[in-house]
């Protein structure tokens, strides 16, 4: 007996919450290296949130976009889409989710359009999987071209396109099914400054207007200042999140903790420290005198 999963309607507004529990993954090289991308993330973000993830290349925030976009599945832990494990879920069950709840936006405005048709064959195509009546509760055609300023070239080739008319295009298409969550790898990374805040402004906007669960991929610090919530990753785990303009590192498994970028280059590993307890919510963490001259 098949299990049944609640995979979403479109009438239901606003955002959904996604929660990552103990998610580990692993992939193989051409050489045939396993590589480990993720090393037990613990993650939560509530419906509507706007979170922006960071961190040096190889630090996995790509990797785990595409297993909270069910592209790929997790090699061990659960990730949740609302009150639903999607990381359990069969492949035909996830493409439904893939078509009515969650929108990934891939690096490179390339890999989302279909360079030889028009901006609108673009949105018709973003909702083939759609059925008539879910069509009618999404925004209309001519609505979604002109939020994102692209009404006067609806009939123009993608191929003709500039870039940042691209990116318009791919970000309309990643909302024309009105998803719960949208998922978005290097938004702005081949972008001009100021088509990258025109993007980054249309994200915000619609995610305004259709209470859209907001994950961003980026390294430009100047895009993640824009999002309320900052998620730092390193080494394949959650090392640090900004909040409301403060910074908090994350105790990971087995208490790990990262230390912020700035005590990281100055006490590097291997560094002597001392842990006392100050108060009941409070720790000093120091280096021992002398301890500076030892390393040297």
């Amino acid at each position: 007996m098949s299990e049944a999963y609640d995979v979403g309607e479109l009438g239901r507004p606003g955002g959904v919450a996604v929660r990552c529990q103990g998610v580990v993954h692993l992939y193989r090289t051409f050489e045939g290296h396993d590589v480990v991308a993720l090393q037990g993330v613990d993650l939560s973000i509530e419906p509507g949130e706007r979170v922006a993830f960071l961190g040096p290349s190889g630090s996995g925030k790509s990797t785990l976009l595409t297993l909270l976009g069910g592209i790929q599945k997790p090699s061990a832990g659960r990730i949740f889409l609302g009150d639903e494990e999607i990381s359990r879920m069969g492949e035909r069950f996830l493409s439904r989710v893939r078509a009515r709840r969650v929108s990934t936006m891939l690096q490179g405005s390339t890999r989302n359009l279909l360079p030889y048709a028009t901006a609108r064959q673009n949105i018709a195509f973003a909702r083939l999987a759609l059925s008539s009546s879910e069509r009618k509760e999404v925004l209309d055609e001519r609505d979604l071209l002109a939020k994102v300023g692209l009404e006067e070239t609806a009939d123009q080739v993608v191929s003709t396109m500039s870039g940042g008319q691209r990116q318009r295009l791919a970000l309309a298409c990643a909302v024309s099914t009105g998803p719960q969550l949208l998922l978005a790898d290097e938004p702005t990374s081949q972008l001009s400054h100021e088509d990258r805040d025109h993007v980054i402004g249309l994200i915000h906007d619609l995610g305004d207007d259709l209470g859209t669960t907001i994950v961003v991929v980026t390294h430009q610090p100047e895009v993640a200042a824009t999002f309320p919530r900052t998620v730092t990753m390193k080494g394949g785990r959650v090392g640090s999140e900004g909040r409301d303009g403060a910074e908090y590192v994350v105790i990971g498994a087995e208490g790990v903790v990262h230390l912020p970028t700035h005590l990281a280059a100055e006490w590097p590993p291997g560094t002597l420290v001392r842990i006392e307890p100050e108060q009941v919510d409070r720790l000093v963490v120091s280096r021992p005198r002398g301890e500076e001259e030892g390393l040297a």
